[in-house]
């Protein structure tokens, strides 16, 4: 079956479990999605599907894109993406199919929410990299926030790769693995994951069962086999 759906964040919020401790949750708006195009190993060399999400007006589509919704009988949709999905299974996911929440994530299992993190601009050693700066004493004039020295004289004359200095931070792919889904409201297409989750207020993200307690969870039901 489909292993992820795409989605935004709505906002953190709190909810109560049996024993009336607060979890501290991220609600995601999760679909519907609709199939846009199948990718098969005979055409594309791997199996997926495309999936959209989150509605657009057509005068802000390009022609090009809008023909391709228009073949599938469905409005343009903002966020596309490929999801995987096995071969034997491609038959069900058929272009202009809507993919609903409940079908991929259930409650009480685990997931990993990708999505790009809030941009923070031009920024220093110390906010970037977690310098801790110079001392605020003892002679210090104007370096208190400085990276220090960068390299050596002649040998090797240069600065070597990957050293930390200032630039662009944030804005980048993030995963945050093995999150709880505390619960899902197919009514509203929520998704309530414990813990917070990587992007701004109505960032897009995608949402797909976990990769290690899947794959945990498999190697333990073979083990179980075997014996």
């Amino acid at each position: 079956m489909i292993q992820a759906i795409l989605g935004k964040k709505v906002g953190m919020t709190e909810v109560f479990d049996a024993k009336g401790q607060v979890i501290p949750v991220t609600v995601i708006e999760a679909g519907p999605c609709v199939v846009i195009q199948q990718k098969t190993k005979e055409n594309d060399g791997y199996d997926a599907i495309q999936l959209g999400f989150d509605t657009k007006k057509e005068k802000n589509t390009v022609k090009p894109i809008l023909s391709k919704f228009k073949k599938i009988n469905s409005v343009p949709r903002r966020f596309v993406r490929e999801v995987e999905v096995s071969g034997e299974d491609m038959a069900t996911f058929t272009p202009g199919k809507e993919v609903m929440v409940e079908e991929v994530i259930k409650p009480e299992t685990f997931v990993d929410v990708i999505g790009i993190t809030k941009g923070r601009g031009f920024t220093g050693v110390m906010k970037r990299h977690g310098f801790t700066g110079s001392p605020g004493s003892h002679g210090t004039h104007e370096y208190f926030r400085h990276g220090g020295s960068l390299g050596q004289h002649s040998d090797p004359s240069r600065v070597y790769k990957n050293v930390g200095m200032a630039g662009q931070y944030g804005n980048s792919q993030v995963t945050i693995q093995n999150l709880k889904v505390i619960k899902v409201t197919p009514e509203d297409h929520c998704i309530y994951i414990q813990g917070a989750i990587p992007g701004p207020i109505s960032g897009y993200v995608i949402v797909r069962q976990a990769i290690k307690k899947r794959n945990k969870n498999i190697s333990k039901d073979t083990q179980r086999k075997n014996e």
